[in-house]
């Protein structure tokens, strides 16, 4: 019979949770007793942040106390800054303070957030510093992310390595490969695909894979796979961004009228904001505004 110390209690909740299967992480989560208190609280860490991952931010804020672990506070912080456009400027600045103290740097759950918040508000370079600091898995992992969104490949295949020395089997070390191998592309893209596949087969398809898989049939110009996956994605989240996004890319490759990616444009608008890839397009939007007034007609008095 296994020792208890090396079953994983947390182990559904955490593959739930890393594959974006969030209602289910929740359902976990609020099922099982942990055995001492230190599991309670990465059990609890891991409920809230699948709130927050929903977009459930007021569960998070109505239920951490400031009474509550350090590792709580840390989730309330990141979702304090999620919650409120107005409230973004005070998190960062009471993060900073934070930092400039003496900071933990074996809280991973404090490390992970803090990295969070200023990778959302695209401050890399101190998101990377952060994360330099810890010899946690997911924050490795959220350094492979940062890393392949500043087209550092060469940096975020150091990482991987490192990851794989640490815990080659564990599922976030193989979605890291899975985002490295999109990064490469060519024949990266069909490995890619196969490790979004055999998650799906193992475990459940979920919007995350199905949009990994998506992104790895595009890279190899196999449009109608692709649509056939974010369809999939779409009816089992109807407003997830990144497959709004995937089909916005999509409408544009197999040519369908601007209609339709204009909607879904519309859609991301007015449920993700803040998203980064609706603030660039924003922008953009505005920039493109302001050079068509530079240029056109003059009015005569």
């Amino acid at each position: 019979m296994a020792d208890r110390e090396t079953v994983d209690e947390l182990y559904e909740i955490r593959t739930n949770f890393y594959i974006g299967n969030y209602q289910q992480c929740i359902n976990e989560a609020q099922r099982i007793k942990p055995s001492n208190p230190d599991v309670r609280t990465e059990k609890d860490v891991l409920l809230y942040r699948a709130y927050i991952a929903q977009k459930k931010y007021g569960v998070v804020l109505d239920e951490i106390k400031p009474s509550h672990s350090e590792e709580l506070l840390a989730v309330r912080r990141f979702a304090e800054y999620l919650a409120s456009d107005s409230q973004r400027e005070r998190v960062l600045k009471d993060l900073g303070a934070k930092m400039s103290s003496n900071v933990d740097v074996s809280n991973n759950t404090f490390m992970l957030m803090a990295a969070s918040i200023y990778n959302q508000d695209q401050n890399y370079d101190s998101a990377l510093r952060i994360l330099h600091s810890s010899e946690s898995i997911e924050c490795m992992a959220l350094t492979i992310q940062i890393l392949l969104k500043l087209d550092r490949v060469d940096l975020a295949k150091k990482e991987l390595k490192r990851m794989q020395d640490t815990d080659e089997d564990s599922i976030l070390t193989q979605l890291a490969q899975a985002w490295f191998n999109l990064a490469v592309g060519g024949e990266k893209f069909q490995d890619a695909y196969y490790i979004y596949q055999e998650m799906a087969d193992k475990f459940t398809s979920t919007p995350l894979l199905l949009n990994g898989q998506a992104a790895s049939y595009m890279g190899q110009g196999r449009f109608d796979d692709a649509e056939g996956c974010l369809q999939e994605a779409l009816d089992k989240d109807s407003n997830n961004p990144e497959t709004l996004i995937n089909l916005i890319v999509l409408s544009q490759h197999i040519g369908k009228p601007p209609e339709v990616s204009n909607r879904y444009v519309s859609q991301l608008k007015d449920s993700h904001r803040s998203h980064p890839f609706v603030q660039d397009y924003m922008q953009k939007e505005s920039e493109f505004d302001r050079i068509c007034k530079n240029y056109g007609p003059s009015v005569s008095s």
